[in-house]
């Protein structure tokens, strides 16, 4: 039996770059996640014929929120939903579903590396029918639809077993309980060369993989040990937590520091590497070692061609305009054209979808191809195991050896996370303000000489997206981006991105953060930050 229930609009359900993310105790909310639900259907034009893939991270209130998604499209009328075992799905396990069964879309429960339980964080996303995020066309279409819903509707009906992988009808509904990993690691094994990486490690090479008590644990059980044929203890953290075991599952050496305490001890195994709560991102680290996620990207740019799945080379590649400029050097080195988009992961779709594009990142740790149409935490990790078993020599070896050929783009990015709404705006506000007046001013130890506030004009459909972050360039090969984030469910969230080009041996084996010095003493001095945040310095440095 269908139900219909009375309701009115919930201010606050605009989507942003990754969907819906709210604190759990506010999706818990009675009739919050069904009015948000329904707003999907309205906004896509209903569900009713069609095929939905669902899944999600593991994170408390997974498993209830699958359920009543369920429900309400059997009671929009869908034909099939796709649904992985236990409610389970990584982001790019649900994106190549979505791909390889033709289905008109997905929701994935999520928020991606924000904490979990009771007291942590909560999302919702649409993907469309080509595996990846909604474009703004599309999410514009559900929020306006969340301001204007009267009604929703949910199927009358028992909770169905998540456990068993198999088929039942409810209603005019097929429900398909199916393995969440299988079809990935195939997917997988199509694209590296497993038999090279089994070979590797059956040399002796060492590995650690930090699942982070999120949902890459079983993939990487199955990937890694039982088809790889790496030891059982090395996947950390392999059992999915609805908290994640008290963690944050953000992979970089500040959240993974268990495994970055690992990686840097004088026994330490050859690689290392994390994902977060969804998949979908990752950290590489070597022996001693800290890979950047930019400088991941372009070591996966300038190497790809060893991949049997990338062996005739790439059509192009992108990264996220606050990403360093790392992977332009080797995109202009090899041939390739390099697009700069505004962050968040849907940005990529056209490109990819058109084969401008085949690899993609954001410095942010995420990192994939035309796969899928998701950042892939563990295609990045194998990408990388496949890089290894073809060179045979340790992670600082081929940073050293990719420096000295493209050079280095030292890079970091400050967070300062939960910081006064108010204050972060009319800061970011104040500077848009001041930067055509910038060109030719110091501040510290550099001088400007461009500045922008990025926009961004899609070549294949010509939608423009403005106020994307500022960009300032400065004379001495250096570049800062500040831009508010909008991933977090607390306050503000504001991203400082410092970067300086360096060339010559006595250039490339500086420490970051001192590289970066000149810049980070031109961002105080131009943005007054420390000041009007109340911040003496970041909540993460990565």
């Amino acid at each position: 039996m269908i139900t219909t229930i009375a309701t009115t609009p919930i201010e606050g359900q605009k989507p942003g770059t990754s969907g819906l993310r709210k604190k759990t105790r506010v999706f818990r909310t009675p009739g919050y996640l069904e009015n948000f639900v329904q707003s999907i259907w309205n906004g896509i034009g209903g569900l009713q014929g069609k095929t939905l893939v669902v899944g999600g991270d593991g994170r408390f209130f997974n498993a209830d929120a699958v359920q009543i998604i369920i429900k309400m499209a059997v009671a929009a009328r869908a034909a099939k939903v796709i649904v992985g075992q236990d409610g389970l799905l990584s982001t790019p396990a649900a994106s190549n579903l979505i791909r390889l069964r033709g289905a008109d879309g997905g929701v994935i429960l999520s928020a991606s590396h924000n904490p979990g339980g009771l007291d942590g964080d909560f999302g919702v996303k649409f993907n469309t029918a080509n595996g990846g995020p909604a474009p703004e066309s599309v999410t514009d279409a559900i929020f306006k639809a969340t301001t204007t819903i009267t009604t929703y509707q949910i199927a009358e009906s028992p909770d169905i077993d998540l456990s068993s992988v198999g088929t039942i009808h409810l209603g005019d509904t097929v429900v398909e309980l199916v393995d969440p990993v299988s079809d990935y690691a195939a997917l997988m094994e199509q694209l590296f060369d497993f038999n090279a990486i089994r070979a590797l490690m059956a040399g002796g090479f060492r590995l650690r993989f930090d699942a982070m008590h999120a949902v890459t644990g079983p993939y990487a059980r199955e990937i890694l040990v039982n088809r790889l044929g790496a030891p059982e203890d090395c996947v950390m953290n392999a059992v999915p937590l609805p908290d994640f075991g008290g963690g944050h599952p953000d992979p970089n050496p500040v959240w993974a520091h268990e495994l970055m305490a690992v990686m840097m001890a004088d026994d330490a195994p050859d690689f290392g590497a994390a994902s977060d709560g969804d998949g979908d991102r990752n950290m590489i680290v070597g022996r001693g070692v800290y890979v950047t996620p930019s400088d991941s990207l372009a070591v996966i740019a300038a190497n790809a061609h060893l991949a049997p799945g990338y062996d005739k080379g790439l059509a192009g590649v992108a990264r996220s305009m606050p990403t360093s400029c790392a992977l332009d050097r080797v995109a202009q080195a090899c041939g390739l054209d390099c697009y700069a988009t505004p962050t968040g992961w849907k940005f990529f779709g056209n490109l990819l979808d058109t084969g401008r594009a085949t690899l993609c990142g954001e410095e942010s740790a995420g990192t994939g191809s035309d796969h899928i149409r998701e950042k892939d935490g563990l295609w990045a990790v194998l990408m990388w195991l496949n890089i290894l078993a073809h060179k045979r020599c340790p992670v600082a070896d081929v940073m050293a050896a990719h420096w000295r050929e493209f050079g280095r783009d030292y890079y970091s990015r400050h967070d300062y996370e939960e910081v006064d709404a108010a204050a972060a705006q009319e800061l970011i506000t104040d500077l848009r303000a001041r930067l055509d007046a910038l060109a030719g001013q110091d501040f510290g130890p550099l001088t400007v000489t461009q500045a922008e506030d990025f926009s961004y004009l899609d070549p294949v459909d010509g939608s423009v997206t403005v106020h994307q972050g500022l960009q300032i360039h400065f004379k001495q090969g250096a570049r800062l981006v500040l831009r508010l984030s909008g991933t977090g469910t607390a306050g503000a969230t504001l991203r400082v991105y410092m970067e300086r080009y360096a060339t010559g041996p006595e250039g490339l084996t500086q420490d970051a953060q001192s590289a970066l010095a000149p810049v980070i003493a031109a961002t105080d001095a131009l943005s007054d930050l420390k000041t009007r945040l109340g911040r003496e310095a970041p909540d993460v440095v990565t």
